[in-house]
């Protein structure tokens, strides 16, 4: 009597993984609360025009920055208005540039990546090439350089963000690509006629999007730093529009006179990149298939 083997449904292995994945994310204490720190913030964010606060822009010249109390719970700055509310609202500038400048990386990223490392020959040496170049600028200093070619504005840093972290995504892929592509099932793909199209799509990024993920986790928080270095410089979110990276640039000449002016948008910065390194680092354990 012949062995009869059956395959295991795609759908069940795809859940019995995503099911280990959230367990092992979920004993992950750091990774849960760097979950904890970026739902809050992203929490806030969202609710800004709901919560009864003041106006971000409005001035008070009788309040002129007036120390922490039960009217401020956080102070005002130097023309008066609440830092608080500002800290609210301009979570929004900092969390949408992280985000979006992280979608525009990936968006524009992963595809060429995906040719790169598919095709191989000119088409990779062309892409690589172009990447290399830009990889050998630092980032920072890429996303500045843009930011003031653009124009000072959120949107154009965020562009600027975007396009300056691209290169890493292109690589990452690009290599992810270079492994998969010489599975077995990639290769019966190709024999039974599926088309290129259909192969990268049904084959090969399913099989890249996990380390994408972490990836562009972690490049949030370098996104949020870079969105508040260039508000800083004066070439992301412009005034009177909140932003961290702004705030800091005024409270940088009323260190002496009014310190919690930088505590806030200091200490608000560094809790959202830890909360998302965290969360980057635990789902990178749990994501990766060779730890149990």
């Amino acid at each position: 009597m012949s062995a009869v083997t059956t395959a295991a449904d795609p759908a069940e292995e795809t859940i019995r993984l995503e099911s280990r994945a959230w367990r092992k994310l979920k004993a992950n204490k750091s990774a849960l609360f760097g979950f904890i720190i970026v739902t809050f913030f992203i929490g806030i964010a969202v609710a800004a025009p709901l919560l009864p606060i003041a106006d971000p822009a409005a001035t008070s010249w009788s309040a002129v920055r007036k120390a922490p109390s039960a009217a401020h719970w956080l102070g005002t700055d130097e023309i008066g208005r609440d830092i608080l509310s500002r800290m609210i609202w301009g979570a929004q500038a900092s969390l949408m540039a992280g985000v979006v400048s992280v979608l525009i990386a990936v968006l524009i990223g992963v595809p060429f990546g995906l040719l790169s490392g598919y095709f191989g020959g000119w088409i990779d040496q062309a892409i690589s090439r172009v990447t290399d170049a830009l990889l050998a600028t630092p980032f920072l200093i890429l996303a500045i350089a843009l930011a003031a070619f653009l124009g000072p504005s959120l949107s154009n840093a965020m562009i600027a963000i975007g396009l300056s972290a691209m290169p890493i995504f292109v690589r990452l892929t690009r290599g992810q690509v270079l492994s998969v592509k010489t599975e077995d099932y990639v290769e019966g793909a190709r024999a039974i006629g599926l088309s290129h199209f259909a192969i990268m799509s049904r084959y090969i990024l399913p099989n890249v999007f996990a380390p994408v993920l972490v990836q562009a986790t972690l490049t949030v928080a370098t996104a949020i730093i870079a969105e508040a270095s260039l508000s800083f410089l004066g070439l992301g979110q412009q005034p009177p529009a909140p932003s961290w990276g702004s705030m800091l640039n005024v409270a940088k000449n009323f260190m002496t006179q009014a310190p919690w002016m930088a505590w806030w948008p200091g200490a608000a910065i560094f809790l959202v990149v830890l909360g998302f390194n965290l969360l980057g680092d635990g789902l990178r354990d749990a994501l990766d298939p060779r730890e149990s």
